[in-house]
């Protein structure tokens, strides 16, 4: 099983760290591409705030089977 983890403001992304996930809290584009690029090679799943989504759209994937889910706005 792998990781779950969680990119974005920290408005929206504090609260995932109680069910588990790693949380990357970041404010900008630049602190969200500097977390993608420092998932773990066992992370599975994603939760990205529509900002980190942004930041992010054209970065390589961490593995091939990564999945990415953007919360709403």
């Amino acid at each position: 099983m792998g990781r779950v983890a969680v990119i974005g403001e920290a408005r929206r992304a504090e609260g995932f760290a109680l069910a588990g996930a790693t949380v990357f809290c970041t404010e900008d584009a630049a602190g969200a591409r500097e977390a993608w690029a420092a998932l773990a090679d066992d992370t599975a799943l994603v939760v990205l705030s529509p900002m980190a989504a942004a930041a992010v759209a054209e970065m390589p994937a961490a593995n091939d089977d990564l999945l990415t889910v953007v919360m709403p706005k």
